[in-house]
């Protein structure tokens, strides 16, 4: 089953549409101090994404928490090739989104629908973030 919901994107990116295997959590994320900067594991404890790596992945979470420098651990992630391929917050902080911009990460947020009720772990997600669309292939179980 497909599923698409509009909301904003980010616009200008050189890549602005990807697809990819969600990763999803409730949590919020910081950039700084929940992610490996070398690796792009996620090592804060207690986190529910904790031991899982974000690279490559459509991140999926509500929104960022945690001091600006988490903007610079995003950009430096996506420069090592260990970002996430795509961003969908329900709602994009400032930090998220500056790191977004800079490291050339397609991002979503204001959905019309909850991404987190509706985007499992393991769905197939395409985003393009220039027209604000995320469409979801759910995983068969």
């Amino acid at each position: 089953m497909k599923i698409t919901i509009k909301g904003e994107g980010l616009r200008g990116l050189k890549q602005p549409r990807v697809e990819g295997e969600a990763l999803v959590t409730q949590m919020p994320i910081s950039f700084l101090g929940f992610i490996d900067p070398n690796t792009g594991r996620v090592i804060q404890k207690g986190h529910e994404l904790a031991g899982k790596n974000i690279k490559g992945k459509i991140l999926v979470f509500s929104t960022g928490v945690g001091s600006t420098v988490g903007s610079y651990v995003l950009i430096n992630l996506a420069n090592k090739g260990l970002a996430p391929k795509a961003i969908i917050q329900r709602e994009s902080d400032t930090v998220t989104l500056v790191g977004a911009v800079i490291g050339e990460i397609p991002l979503v947020h204001r959905l019309e629908q909850d991404p987190l009720s509706i985007i499992k772990d393991g769905d197939k997600v395409v985003v393009d973030s220039e027209k604000g669309i995320v469409e979801i292939e759910k995983r068969e179980d």
